[in-house]
């Protein structure tokens, strides 16, 4: 099992077999998460210390007892707070890992979550035995039960519906629709951001306004954020650094790298490198 041996470390890997579930070992003393977003769940326990987290327009304090759980698409930071240690294990979960839990569960639709902080002991000692069970990786059988039964009791617990459609979120969201599909579809363009208010009919600021409402980013954070969900899937799929930064809208490969070492606490390299079928990196 891939081991931490010095502080300020992280080591990130893919589960063996089930491509979309991906595994973090983390034990910083100074580290900074920058605003950033995931394409699938993240759920995270702290093992020792803990820091601040900012979800949902709130800050949280990660802490032992506390499972943190972010929603597909939701904006996250994290900086150390009175702690001097944060170790932590986290599993990134999205297509077709989800996929594959989902139909484990029996269920139909993927519930969301409505709170980024639970404090539930019981469920945080669930998901560390998930969490060193698909780390070590020998035993498939109790990995996958253990899957079972982790996820069933967060999703039924604490799992709620999708907004519904007069929900005032869903509204702003609505407003964006146009401007976030533009966005998708164009952001290795030099994108004029006088043009895409235009686009929602409002003006510059009122644009900035409502993107943090819906998105909790700026447009120049959320465009960032789009470049780099493209270049991690380029880069696992065997792009190279320069490719993967030419090809997404950044500058040349070193800011391709800053911003990627912000948002995810690794570099492209070790991510690149981590997302082979059973090999993982440390920093």
């Amino acid at each position: 099992m891939p081991r931490i041996d010095r502080r300020n470390a992280s080591r990130y890997w893919s589960n063996r077999g089930l491509t979309g579930l991906n595994l973090l070992l983390a034990d910083f003393t100074t580290h900074e998460y920058a605003p950033h977003r995931h394409d699938g769940f993240v759920i995270a326990a702290t093992e020792e210390g803990g820091a601040n987290i900012r979800s949902r327009n709130e800050i949280i304090e990660s802490r032992p007892s506390v499972l943190f759980v972010s929603n597909p698409e939701e904006t996250q930071s994290a900086w150390m707070g009175r702690s001097r240690r944060w170790r932590y294990r986290s599993i990134y979960l999205s297509d077709p890992a989800l996929s594959q839990v989902i139909r484990n569960l029996g269920i139909d639709q993927t519930p969301r979550f409505a709170a980024s902080a639970l404090a539930d002991a019981r469920l945080c000692t669930a998901f560390l035995s998930l969490h060193y069970a698909l780390a070590d990786g020998n035993d498939r059988f109790k990995a996958e039960e253990l899957s079972a039964e982790f996820f069933g009791h967060l999703f039924s617990r604490y799992g709620v519906r999708n907004e519904s459609a007069d929900d005032p979120i869903a509204v702003d969201r609505r407003r964006l629709t146009h401007v976030l599909e533009y966005m998708r579809t164009s952001f290795p363009d030099n994108l004029d951001l006088a043009g895409l208010a235009g686009m929602a009919g409002l003006s510059v600021f009122q644009l900035i306004v409502l993107f943090r409402r819906v998105t909790g980013l700026t447009p120049h954070a959320y465009l960032i954020q789009l470049r780099l969900n493209a270049a991690r899937h380029q880069l696992a799929s065997g792009a190279l650094l320069a490719e993967a930064a030419a090809a997404n809208g950044f500058y040349d490969q070193s800011a391709l790298t800053k911003h990627f070492k912000r948002a995810y606490g690794i570099t492209p390299g070790q991510f690149a490198a981590a997302v082979q079928p059973g090999q993982s990196v440390g920093r």
